[in-house]
């Protein structure tokens, strides 16, 4: 190993061991500037968090916001957040993310997209994103459906955790 990757590597120890992890997100020279996202991001020893399509039910299995998209929208960004919290991830920790969006109109999408950008957990959507406009989704009435992948950094060892 040569000094550079040396350092190279006791940096990243030290950033885990302070429960840092290298995340890089970046736009790409000569490609359009992406409305809110990132082009691209990478991740150095990692353990990754699959979250399947988060849809906008409540705790009880009822859909919240018929027929209101931003609401669904919202209720979809409670349930990630609780899924991320749950493998002790935060929105920051996003490192792919799409969503999907019922809608005739693709004014629909960007109303959408608009409100995640503004909402608390904006750190979800503003990685590496894919907005897709669909004609359907999986329950009855539902707008929005929101999934993504977590990237969380091993422990000082190089192991995973537990």
């Amino acid at each position: 190993m040569t000094g550079t990757s040396l350092l190279q590597k006791w940096l990243l120890v030290v950033l885990i061991r302070l429960g840092a992890m290298p995340i890089e997100r970046s736009n790409v020279p000569g490609l359009a500037q992406p409305p809110g996202y990132m082009h691209l991001a990478t991740v150095s020893e990692a353990r990754l968090v699959f979250i399947a399509g988060q849809v906008p039910l409540n705790e009880r299995g009822e859909l919240v916001g018929h027929g209101d998209a931003i609401a669904q929208a919202h209720q979809c960004l409670r349930n990630l957040a609780a899924c991320l919290a749950a493998a002790g991830a935060t929105p920051g920790d996003v490192v792919r993310t799409t969503v999907y969006v019922a809608a005739e109109e693709r004014a629909l999408l960007e109303r959408v997209w608009q409100a995640l950008l503004h909402s608390e957990p904006s750190a979800v959507v503003r990685t590496p994103a894919t907005l897709l406009g669909v004609r359907h989704l999986g329950y009855e009435g539902q707008l929005v459906e929101i999934e993504c992948t977590a990237a969380l950094p091993l422990d000082p060892l190089g192991q995973r955790p537990g």
